[in-house]
């Protein structure tokens, strides 16, 4: 059910744990400190980053959860991760398959989807639902050629039209957009 094969995404971090240059790019930054401030609440009891990389989005949000789960197929994204976020959780999967349990509050998918094809895309929605429907959820979607079968926008509406509650866009630029659901009882 992926569209990405394990191969090239261990290809990409093959050589560098970080491809995208999130540590040092500026538009990277920039692009993390938007999807902090989309944040619907000061703080989280614990969060669930699908597809978390190195960890650099975790080493932003993380602070305001007490607890931070992340999951990254790529063993070289993972051992990263755990170094730039040492107090929080990462682990080694690969979608589909199962993620972590826990009472998680906030889901975060930050240019994720489209490494994912429309059944696992379906599937993911699906799950995120039944086991955490009350839970607010972020999607950062980006808005150039991903190099992937699926495109940014059309993997986030996948996504959608598979959630009870639709995502409310919070923030576009040129390449990217940021979009919330909120946690069932908060406003918007």
């Amino acid at each position: 059910m992926t569209a990405v094969s394990l191969e090239k995404l261990n290809a990409l971090y093959a050589t560098d744990d970080d491809p995208w240059n999130f540590r040092t790019s500026g538009y990277e930054q920039k692009k993390f400190e938007a999807t902090r401030a989309a944040l619907g609440r000061a703080s989280y009891h614990a969060a669930l980053e699908i597809g978390c990389g190195n960890g650099e989005l975790a080493r932003v949000l993380a602070p305001f959860c007490a607890r931070y789960d992340g999951v990254d197929a790529v063993v070289t994204a993972i051992t990263a991760a755990r170094l730039a976020v040492p107090d929080a959780r990462f682990h080694h999967r690969m979608w589909p398959g199962p993620l972590p349990e826990g009472d998680y509050d906030l889901i975060v998918l930050s240019e994720v989807l489209y490494f994912i094809d429309a059944q696992g895309i379906a599937a993911l929605a699906e799950t995120i639902e039944a086991q955490w429907l009350k839970a607010e959820i972020l999607c950062v979607t980006y808005l150039g050629d991903t190099g992937n079968t699926l495109q940014g926008e059309v993997a986030l509406e996948l996504f959608q039209s598979n959630l009870v509650r639709r995502l409310s866009l919070m923030t576009s630029t040129e390449g990217y957009r940021i979009d919330r659901r909120m946690a069932v009882g908060d406003s918007a």
